[in-house]
């Protein structure tokens, strides 16, 4: 855990649903030491067959923090409530890499950290976005739900595969 003057993306691993009350309270608990990041999506949403659009977290159970965490923060992270853990390699804090940090950078580059409804294809269960925040993103599709207009896509995140709900307007067989 050696202090740098770059600037690194972490994960925590929280209780679901305990997203936000993390983020809060990383903000009131350490101000401007360290950004905590908790990127949500757009989708709609049926009720009562009526659609409306609800916003919910990307990855359920993971807070992302941006900035450098020395010894004396990182202790100060972990009595924080609702934290399961940070998660780490076999020496150290594991940093995000750069490759996947620009993916969720593309993702949610916007102040309220919201990903949009997004268009998109599907070929051979292999999908790539044609229109909105995710353009040009691939990933594997494992489920469509038509009726309720969102697909469940396989990416790697942190190298491991996680299940990301998108929104979806149109899916083609090709």
């Amino acid at each position: 855990m050696n202090q740098q003057n770059n600037v690194y993306w972490y994960v925590l691993f929280v209780y679901t649903n305990q997203e936000e009350k993390v983020k809060l309270i990383i903000e009131k608990e350490l101000g401007n030491r360290i950004n905590a990041i908790v990127p949500k999506r757009e989708i709609k949403e049926r009720k009562a067959g009526k659609f409306r659009r609800v916003r919910k977290v990307l990855f359920p159970g993971y807070v992302f923090l941006e900035g450098v965490i020395d010894v004396d923060l990182y202790y100060r992270i972990k009595k924080i409530p609702h934290i399961i853990k940070l998660l780490r390699t076999d020496e150290d804090i594991q940093r995000v890499d750069e490759k996947e940090k620009e993916v969720i950078k593309n993702l949610i580059d916007n102040k309220e950290n919201i990903i949009g409804i997004s268009t998109v294809y599907k070929k051979n269960d292999k999908v790539i976005v044609v229109s909105g925040p995710l353009v040009g993103f691939e990933g594997q599709i494992a489920k469509i739900d038509a009726r309720k207009g969102r697909a469940k896509v396989r990416l790697f995140l942190m190298n491991e595969e996680r299940i990301v709900h998108l929104g979806i307007e149109l899916v083609d067989k090709l």
